[in-house]
């Protein structure tokens, strides 16, 4: 799954480097039989996960450090009035977000 932020167009024009990855055989298998099957190279299946992940968990380490950030400057929200909030959905006395 990519994130929002992280829809950069990948063009045949990049320039690529070659490094070596280390992996399992039962992973090289399955690479190699899912390359077989989509007409793709193990190397153009590889460099699209690492890109996947990378755009996923950059995104994902950004909005940590934002919420962070946010709670540094005394923002957030007490446990308990969360945990209130929750309990009251779906009640006649639901109450609004904290």
């Amino acid at each position: 799954m990519q994130s929002p932020a992280a829809k950069i167009k990948r063009t045949k024009r990049e320039t690529s480097e070659t490094f070596t990855v280390r992996v399992g055989p039962e992973i090289k298998k399955r690479l190699a039989s899912l390359a077989a099957s989509t007409g793709r190279s193990r190397s153009f299946l590889t460099a699209e996960a690492i890109a996947e992940y990378l755009d996923a968990n950059e995104w994902q380490v950004a909005g940590i450090r934002q919420a962070l950030g946010s709670l540094d400057r005394g923002g957030g929200v007490e446990h308990e009035e969360v945990r209130h909030w929750i309990e009251s959905w779906e009640t006649p006395d639901e109450t609004r977000r904290p």
